[in-house]
């Protein structure tokens, strides 16, 4: 079994949406089956579709959050520090093309949350990142072309600068 890295609070996260599925959502989904059951033939009971594939849903992200929480690695980050850059770091970057200024925590696959600049450990700019330091040079390939960056700066206890 593959383990998969992820950080205290993610973990406590996940956990919490299991909780939640389980103990609110399957409840509420099987009372709406119930009552819309109630309303007769199932055959042309929009309702009762609805409220069976909303269950699906629900099961399946239960299974899959079992399997993620079971293949969980916990990576305490409070404890990581230095100035390299390894899971859990917070990095500030800068594009040596344009001057823009970036900031990324790398986190695992599932904890993943673009707006708040978590991006996977997996992802191409998180592995070009693995192990440099600021004042570092490193390029990653997109969509648009090859782009050149800078690390600003590394931190494991909040985005530099903040």
């Amino acid at each position: 079994m593959e383990r998969v890295p992820v950080t205290a609070d993610g973990f406590a996260r996940l956990k919490e949406e299991l909780r939640t599925l389980k103990e609110v959502e399957r409840p509420r989904i099987s009372q709406e089956i119930g009552v819309a059951r109630e309303h007769g033939d199932l055959r042309e009971n929009a309702e009762y579709h609805a409220a069976k594939e909303k269950q699906g849903m629900v099961e399946a992200r239960i299974l899959e959050l079992e399997d993620h929480l079971a293949r969980a690695d916990i990576i305490d980050t409070s404890k990581l520090s230095g100035e390299r850059v390894a899971f859990g770091a917070y990095v500030k970057i800068e594009n040596s093309d344009t001057g823009e200024i970036q900031q990324f925590r790398l986190v695992g696959p599932d904890e993943v949350k673009f707006t708040e600049g978590a991006i996977s450990i997996t992802a191409p700019m998180a592995r070009a990142l693995i192990g440099k330091r600021p004042g570092d040079e490193f390029q990653v390939r997109a969509p648009g072309g090859t782009r050149d960056y800078e690390v600003v700066a590394v931190s494991f206890r909040g985005f530099p600068g903040s």
